[in-house]
């Protein structure tokens, strides 16, 4: 059964009230690739009654109080995607679909939606605790430049007039402030559980402060110290609270929680999720979302890839955890269960697909180091073996009622070519298990933007490209682009354009325009003008009409 989202599916299920209620910017669509669907599950499976609303009205009360009153908290994410990203694309104009919505209709998340839907809560259930997170959050916690505005914004904590913040993957710090509110009943008492973020009025003692919102609103650089602070001190093995004043008040972010074990992992993803959107909004129409995930699984959590642009370092870590080939081959049986089911896996990965089995014992035992693990060449600590992944794909592919297996999910080529045991045998099996044509993301082609990326060299785009097309005669690659970014003026962008007409020989479709969304080194340089690690001052094009213009030129070649 689904977990409850109106009255009569608690009656259903025997519940006369709730211990929590999740509020989120999707529909309700129950599989583990939905963040808030997945904590509930682990919520109710540690004993707790769990409703979801999804998507409420703002307007009125009639949704965020159709479950009634929760007996602990209200717990309120934006969704899966930032609902501003969701909601704008990259120039600024406001989006008219939305796939995690039925029928795609755009405008039914409104904008900054946990600041909303956390006022919509305190507006109708006076002193409820309300606990945000989710990517949205999570990327916010401290002072952050918002693209959207063109303004330094303080954290969302304090914006949203929330009790809490978790930050990161939240199934251990949900589950403890679910059982400090059961024995308190009282969010302060909640104030040292790992992977929290929460506020005071007074000097915290033993922590790190870095610099104050005032002190970054009058230097910019100020912004670039706080980055560092916050990326290299944000790790379980350090054991750091990290302190930011804002106003009068100090935003205090504790320790992360440390990453699930492997018996934990392999459990989360065995919880009996429907795999489906729950009736009262697939009513309204088919939700895209799902159907993308619907035979997919994951594998993989975490990764180290660090590239510049992307916010997974910062909310699922570097830290890097696999589930076990067992556990994976259960959910396969749940899949070839289902009515719909028809011979195919879609995707067997994560953030990073072939970093499945990987292992680093200094970042295990220490944290992550101050370097970049895979820039400018990979540490020899990072590399993958990867007969781990060939073995899992031929395992499942053996599986009764299996017909196909595919990794969509993205791969690091630059790992493969490192992998001097397996990597050549990965390269030519490869094909097999590759829905279409394999999707990379090599990002750019000039070295001084993909050095500002953390991306490696072109040229180990071009070697993986060649021997992946000569290993397969009806499938090549498909290479993705950011133009925009940190770096680029028109000089590297004609440099991609001619790169793309003479090295790929072909007019490009998987073109984006960066993005600078809260918590990224990308962001971090837009906002400044300046690399925080290299001290170095970056162009940065800035006007929408000449970043439009670069994705132009690049797809009317």
């Amino acid at each position: 059964m689904f977990l409850p989202t109106t009255k009569y599916d608690m009656e259903k299920l025997g519940w006369k009230y709730l211990d929590i209620i999740l509020i989120t910017g999707d529909a309700y669509i129950d599989h583990p690739s939905i963040g808030v669907s997945l904590l509930g599950r682990y919520l109710v499976s540690k004993g707790f009654k769990v409703g979801i609303i999804g998507q409420p009205d703002v307007k009125d009360d009639r949704d965020v109080t159709r479950l009634g009153r929760p007996r602990l908290f209200f717990g309120i994410t934006g969704g899966n995607v930032d609902s501003m990203v969701a909601n704008y694309t990259a120039s600024m104009k406001k989006r008219k679909k939305d796939d995690y919505t039925p029928e795609k209709l755009g405008n039914k998340r409104p904008d900054r939606a946990v600041i909303v839907y956390s006022n919509l809560v305190r507006r109708f259930f006076k002193g409820m605790p309300i606990v945000i997170g989710g990517i949205e959050a999570s990327l916010r916690r401290f002072a952050h430049y918002d693209w959207w505005s063109d303004k330094l914004r303080k954290s969302i904590l304090l914006d949203a007039k929330a009790d809490l913040l978790v930050y990161g993957m939240g199934e251990k710090a949900i589950l403890e402030i679910a059982k400090c509110l059961q024995k308190y009943g009282d969010t302060s008492k909640c104030n040292d559980i790992r992977g929290v973020v929460w506020w005071t009025s007074k000097r915290v003692e033993k922590a790190i402060e870095i610099s104050s919102y005032e002190e970054i609103l009058n230097d910019k650089l100020k912004y670039n110290e706080a980055f560092k602070k916050i990326s290299f001190l944000t790790d379980p093995n350090r054991d750091i609270l990290i302190v930011q004043k804002q106003d009068n008040r100090y935003v205090v972010q504790n320790p992360p929680q440390f990453p699930l074990d492997r018996n934990e992992f392999d459990n989360l993803y065995l919880l009996p999720f429907e795999r489906e959107v729950h009736p009262f909004y697939l009513k309204n129409g088919k939700v895209k979302a799902i159907e993308t995930v619907r035979f997919s699984i994951t594998t993989v959590r975490g990764c180290y890839g660090m590239c510049a642009f992307c916010a997974l370092t910062q909310h699922q870590t570097t830290h890097v955890i696999s589930r076990s080939k067992e556990s994976i081959l259960e959910e396969v049986k749940i899949l070839r269960k289902m009515k719909n089911f028809r011979g195919t896996i879609f995707d067997v990965g994560g953030p990073t697909a072939n970093m499945y089995g990987a292992q680093c014992n200094i970042r295990a035992l220490k944290g992550q180091c101050n370097r970049f693990c895979l820039f400018k060449e990979p540490c020899k600590n990072s590399l993958v073996d990867h007969s781990k992944l060939l073995d899992l794909l031929y395992t499942i592919k053996e599986v009764d009622g299996v017909k196909n297996v595919f990794i969509s999910s993205g791969i690091r080529h630059d790992l493969v070519l490192e992998d001097k045991k397996y990597g050549e045998i990965f390269i030519r099996e490869l094909p097999k298990f590759t829905p279409g044509q394999l999707k990379l993301a090599p990002e750019h082609s000039h070295e001084n933007v993909l050095k500002i990326m953390r991306k490696p060299n072109i040229n180990k785009f071009l070697e993986f490209k060649r021997k992946y097309e000569s290993n397969s005669k009806k499938k090549y690659v498909v290479a993705y682009f950011i133009v925009g970014h940190p770096g680029e003026s028109f000089k590297e962008n004609s440099h991609l354009k001619r790169f793309i007409r003479e090295k790929l020989g072909y007019r490009p479709q998987q073109i984006q325009i960066f993005t600078p969304t809260p918590g990224t080194l990308s962001t971090a340089i837009y906002f400044t003008g300046v690399d925080p690690y290299t001290n170095e001052k970056i162009f940065v094009e800035r006007k929408l009409s000449k970043r439009n213009q670069m994705k132009k030129n690049i797809i009317h070649m």
